[in-house]
């Protein structure tokens, strides 16, 4: 079941955003007078098609679902002694150079704008995300010796208000990339008066970090992670091992084996690597604090033994949910949208120059099982992955390969400059080199996703 709704995810995803783009070229070739002969949902052969309108365009439903495309009334793809003479005039090559950019552009902004309305109505509903405390478990970490501490609540990166994870990730991501570092505002409980907070300002230093730390989860390589609730123990299983140690529903674990407890998680990993090992507990039940000893039972899953101590644990991160109106959610929508393809078109540039490693580049493989994730973690997750999804989709588009929609940008600015378009011989040249480019680059996206999946 998992594998048809990842299959059944990613199908309508890109389904969904290949004909979006198809419209926008649609739509902007209709309003320069260009004859529409086809719109195609899918590639290959076509299973259903029916002519509408007073050009008779066909609409054609064919049976590859991963594409799509429009057939213009075109000269260099058909015989023009075969188009009427009142025809002519609407063929696609015998437009101005600027229909013909507007055009072929419309594909790719298409994609922008349906990611900045996707993210708007995301914003305006409210995105629960965890909000920007820090997890920082390894005192080695770069996190811990530039002055962070477990349970920092970050509220600033370089004098820009940070709220939620998301936000803090992603600014910090984007001066990782810049190999510059960061000025962290953070506030931190006073340990002498636990309800007021301390503020101070944090160097980060991200200019240490590495092309190959960029290749992974970069804040796991820094030192942090968003923070997880205290080991407070949920329901507690009668006749389990924590029942049978005296322990109850309300009890935090505050230290095991004579060492402090970070959090819940770092209890459930303990509890985890100690099947049939005796723990010994600092329990805080109440206002008083007492000793158990505790040994999980092991319980075998995927081969290997965990320990259990059959009680519940809350571990999810405290979400925070911020709606906004519809103009703030329309800017912050296109302020995302724009942020995320200069990052993108950024990472390109330094893949090109060595700096960024080729292994970043994904495929089908695993852009599906993202598809698969998000669609079973929440629908908001879910539109949020296709608002991204549309993003790349726009800039690949742009990039300056024949074939591509960069590669016809390129040719009429060309054709600006000069006064003259780019000669057939020259054209045909460039796209056999293009779809060269374009099948070696979908090799690396295949193999790296295969690396993925075996690693």
């Amino acid at each position: 079941m998992m594998l048809l709704q990842t299959i059944f995810a990613f199908v309508v995803a890109l389904g969904l955003l290949v004909t979006i783009h198809e419209l926008g070229h649609y739509m902007v070739a209709r309003w320069c007078g260009v004859k529409i002969l086809r719109f195609s949902v899918g590639m290959g052969k076509i299973i259903f098609s029916r002519k509408l309108g007073a050009d008779q365009t066909e609409w054609a439903l064919s049976i590859l679902p991963l594409g799509g495309y429009v057939k213009m009334l075109d000269a260099r793809e058909q015989d023009i002694t075969q188009i009427s003479e009142k025809d002519l005039p609407r063929e696609f090559c015998r437009q101005s150079v600027w229909k013909r950019i507007s055009i072929v552009a419309a594909g790719p902004l298409a994609n922008f704008i349906f990611a900045i309305l996707l993210f708007a109505v995301l914003y305006m509903h409210g995105i629960p995300e965890p909000v920007s405390k820090i997890r920082v478990p390894s005192e080695t970490s770069i996190a811990y010796q530039a002055g962070l501490r477990q349970g920092d609540m970050v509220t600033s990166v370089n004098m820009e208000s940070v709220q939620t994870w998301p936000e803090l990730r992603w600014k910090l991501l984007q001066l990782g990339l810049e190999k510059s570092d960061a000025r962290v505002g953070i506030k931190r409980i006073n340990k002498d008066r636990l309800s007021s907070f301390d503020e101070m300002e944090i160097i980060l230093p991200l200019s240490k970090l590495t092309n190959k730390d960029l290749e992974m989860d970069f804040i796991s390589t820094i030192g942090f992670s968003v923070a997880r609730p205290d080991a407070i123990l949920g329901s507690v299983v009668e006749n389990g091992p924590a029942s049978l140690a005296g322990l109850k529903e309300g009890d935090k674990i505050v230290e095991i084996n004579g060492k402090p407890l970070l959090d819940g998680l770092e209890f459930t990993e303990i509890i985890n690597a100690s099947a049939n090992k005796p723990l010994l507990l600092l329990v805080r039940q109440g206002g008083q604090e007492f000793e158990v000893t505790v040994t999980p039972e092991s319980q075998e899953v995927s081969g290997q033994k965990i320990g259990r101590i059959k009680v519940q644990l809350m571990l999810a991160p405290e979400m925070l949910t911020i709606p906004v109106g519809p103009v703030d959610a329309i800017y912050k929508g296109a302020e995302k949208t724009l942020e995320t393809s200069i990052l993108t078109f950024k990472m390109l540039g330094k893949m090109l120059i060595g700096d960024v490693s080729w292994k970043n580049i994904t495929g089908p493989i695993t852009i599906a099982d993202y598809a698969g994730q998000t669609s079973r973690t929440s629908m908001i997750s879910y539109f949020s992955f296709i608002a991204l999804i549309s993003i790349s989709l726009g800039v690949m588009n742009l990039l300056p390969i024949p074939v591509l929609d960069g590669g016809h940008l390129l040719y009429y600015s060309l054709e600006l400059l000069t006064g003259k378009p780019v000669s057939e011989r020259f054209s045909e040249k460039a796209q056999r080199a293009g779809v060269a480019l374009l099948m070696s680059l979908m090799a690396l996206a295949f193999f790296n996703d295969i690396v993925r999946l075996v690693s």
